[in-house]
């Protein structure tokens, strides 16, 4: 038995010493302030904290002393809504392949230097600090991320056979959840795994066809409107992606873009 082991058995009363941190943060007062990186010292952190339970540790301290407490998306905190995400140490929601909220700071080590920054894209201008505007996204949905079933006339779900490699297609590719990290890791900001998976997945599926010439190049030319950069296949946005969608739904875009455009699709002016 070693040293630590016989310590915890014979004082099971004692807990794990909390890290201690240094964080340097992005502070920025709104869209168009000039923003800077200010440093924090944090103490006593629990390796089980989520990042964002630690930041809002943070924010208590700030509180207390009479300061601005940090500003950051967050919502459901159980890596489904795609709300947080910030550049740690320059990687998209941190060290792990996962949303900032499902990072815990066992990630990290005791006297870390931890730099926390916004997505960098100009399509996600910073509200304030950490948080930043991605309704850029929720535009490119709306051009075309969608399919029209009137109501009262749509076959029951099971009506329509699907073959099995298109329904896992589509699943994979459905489970993106808009978090951005894809623009935030490419150095083009390319939204292009974004656009792919809300293109693919609805033009693998019998619900999907009508619109499929319509969808893709409507959203990729409000893609393009925005202001996204162009895709060179990196590969960092499938890198990052907290559900691993893989860039395979890109070659199926550009599939199916090529296919519109051929049969004469042209994009809303």
């Amino acid at each position: 038995m070693t040293a630590s082991m016989q310590s915890s058995v014979g004082n099971p009363g004692a807990e794990k010493r909390g890290m201690n941190l240094t964080l340097r943060i992005w502070r920025q007062q709104g869209p168009t302030a000039k923003g800077k990186m200010v440093t924090y010292k944090i103490t006593d952190i629990s390796p089980d904290m989520s990042f964002l339970e630690m930041l809002d540790v943070l924010n208590e301290q700030l509180i207390l002393q009479g300061d601005d407490p940090v500003a950051f998306d967050h919502d459901c905190r159980e890596g489904i809504c795609g709300m947080c995400g910030v550049m740690i140490n320059g990687q998209a929601h941190g060290p792990q392949q996962t949303t900032t909220c499902q990072l815990h700071m066992r990630s990290f080590k005791d006297g870390d230097s931890i730099d926390i920054e916004p997505w960098r894209a100009s399509p996600f201008p910073v509200i304030k600090d950490l948080a930043v505007d991605r309704r850029a996204f929720d535009r490119i949905i709306q051009a075309g991320g969608y399919i029209s079933v009137p109501t009262g006339t749509a076959p029951d779900a099971h009506a329509t056979p699907v073959p099995k490699a298109d329904s896992d297609a589509a699943f994979d590719a459905a489970t993106c959840i808009g978090c951005g990290a894809c623009v935030a890791a490419c150095p083009n900001a390319s939204s292009m795994l974004f656009t792919a998976a809300k293109v693919t997945h609805l033009g693998l599926m019998p619900q999907g066809q009508p619109e499929r010439n319509d969808r893709v190049v409507n959203m990729i030319a409000q893609q393009d409107r925005e202001g996204f950069g162009g895709c060179t296949n990196i590969g960092e946005c499938s890198a990052a992606c907290p559900k691993g969608i893989s860039m395979e739904t890109i070659s199926r875009l550009n599939h199916d873009l090529l296919g519109a455009l051929r049969a004469g699709a042209r994009p809303k002016s």
